[in-house]
C-alpha cells in the first residue's frame, strides 16, 4: 500500500509531497503546531486542518493523551520535581570545586558561582532548578541575596549551607523562602539527602 502525501501549509510555508510519517513526526517532535498548520491532499476540496482528517484523528487522540500534564506530586507538604541543574553560590573555592565534583559524579549539571553578583548575573539567565547558597559571602549578605533569588526565579529550591547556622539565621532563612538549611561541616550524604527530598 502506497503511503499517502500531503502538502503542509505553515504560515507562508507550503511543504510539498510530506507523507504521513513524516507529517506524524513533525507533531510529536513539536516542529508544526497544529493550532497554526493547514493540509491539502488529492480528493480534498481545499486546505484542512489536520484534526478534520479521518486518517489522523487517533493519532492525535493519542497524541494528545501524552501531551497532558501531569498533576504534581506532592509528599509530606513538599512538590516533588526533577532536579538537574544546580547553582552553588559559595565564596570557598575549594568547597566550591569539592562540591561540583561530588554532585557532578551523580549526574547533576553543575555551575558555581563566588559571588553575589555573579550569582544574580547566572539566575537571570536561567533559573537553576536548586541552588546551595552559603549565608556569608564577601560582597553581600546571604539572607539578601536569598530574597532576589526568590524574586527573580520562584520555582527555584534554595538550600542554605552555613557555618553559622543560628536559631535567628535559620528562622530568617525560611521566613525569605529557604527550603533546607545545611550546617557546615556537612557530609555528602547531607548534601544528596537535601536534594532527593524534593526529586
Amino acid at each position: 500500500m502506497v503511503e499517502i502525501k500531503y502538502d503542509v501549509r505553515k504560515g507562508a510555508d507550503i511543504y510539498r509531497s510530506i507523507y504521513a510519517s513524516r507529517l506524524r513526526s513533525w507533531v510529536s517532535t513539536g516542529k508544526i503546531n497544529l493550532e497554526e498548520v493547514l493540509v491539502w491532499r488529492s480528493g480534498l476540496s481545499g486546505w484542512r486542518k489536520l484534526e478534520e482528517l479521518e486518517e489522523f484523528k487517533l493519532f492525535l487522540k493519542k497524541w494528545e493523551k501524552r501531551q497532558k500534564i501531569k498533576k504534581p506530586i506532592i509528599q509530606n507538604g513538599l512538590l516533588k520535581r526533577q532536579v538537574k541543574n544546580i547553582l552553588i553560590v559559595e565564596d570557598e573555592e575549594d568547597l566550591c570545586t569539592l562540591l561540583s565534583d561530588f554532585l557532578s559524579s551523580k549526574k547533576y549539571k553543575v555551575e558555581t558561582v563566588n559571588t553575589k553578583r555573579d550569582a544574580v548575573s547566572c539566575v537571570k539567565k536561567k533559573a537553576p532548578d536548586l541552588i546551595f547558597l552559603d549565608l556569608k559571602l564577601p560582597n553581600g549578605d546571604g539572607i539578601k541575596l536569598l530574597s532576589k533569588i526568590r524574586a527573580i526565579c520562584p520555582e527555584t529550591i534554595v538550600n542554605i549551607i552555613s557555618a553559622y547556622g543560628s536559631e535567628e539565621s535559620r528562622k530568617k532563612a525560611k521566613m525569605k523562602g529557604a527550603h533546607a538549611f545545611i550546617d557546615k561541616p556537612f557530609a555528602e550524604k547531607d548534601i544528596l539527602k537535601s536534594i532527593r527530598r524534593f526529586s
